[in-house]
């Protein structure tokens, strides 16, 4: 098999990762249009995440937030996301680097992005070099209830992904 000296899939994943930004970067200048609603999920003790200690003692591995109507002070930067969030009713403060999203999904419209972070380097003080860049891949997201807190979020369906066709979400 030829060697890929291009690096198509870390172009598809950054690519990916540079609409989750545009989409995320809307939302914080407009607001969610509609019935729009995110599902992000992301590993809880990649580099960059700050989150506090009582939340990742309650989520060591991943986390999944939800952001549609209690969120506030909402900051894209180029590599991460900042927002506010209330967990059982004390407001956090979260720091998340694109890197570290596993999955974004918007259940409204059945729109999803699932990301290989197999790649991502955890806080720890025997940090392993990174390997490979990953591939991202669109998938469909699963049928979700509309959650109106970030209290106790369902996580996204963690099978299979299958690679789909953007168009076949947009309305004819």
């Amino acid at each position: 098999m030829a060697t890929d000296h291009i690096r198509y899939d870390v172009l598809a994943r950054d690519a990916l990762r540079g609409v989750l930004r545009k989409v995320l970067t809307d939302a914080a200048s407009h607001g969610l249009p509609g019935e729009h609603h995110f599902f992000i999920t992301f590993v809880s003790k990649a580099e960059g995440v700050k989150i506090s200690p009582r939340l990742l003692a309650q989520y060591p591995e991943e986390m999944t937030i939800i952001l549609q109507h209690q969120f506030w002070d909402l900051t894209v930067l180029e590599d991460r996301f900042e927002v506010g969030l209330s967990f059982g009713g004390i407001p956090e403060r979260l720091v998340v680097p694109f890197a570290a999203i596993k999955s974004f999904l918007d259940p409204s419209v059945k729109f999803g992005l699932q990301f290989d972070t197999s790649d991502v380097a955890e806080i720890a003080p025997e940090t392993l070099p990174a390997a490979p860049a990953p591939s991202a891949v669109a998938v469909p997201a699963p049928a979700a209830e509309t959650a109106e807190s970030a209290e106790e979020p369902t996580p996204p369906n963690q099978g299979g992904a299958e690679v789909v066709r953007l168009d076949r979400f947009r309305k004819k």
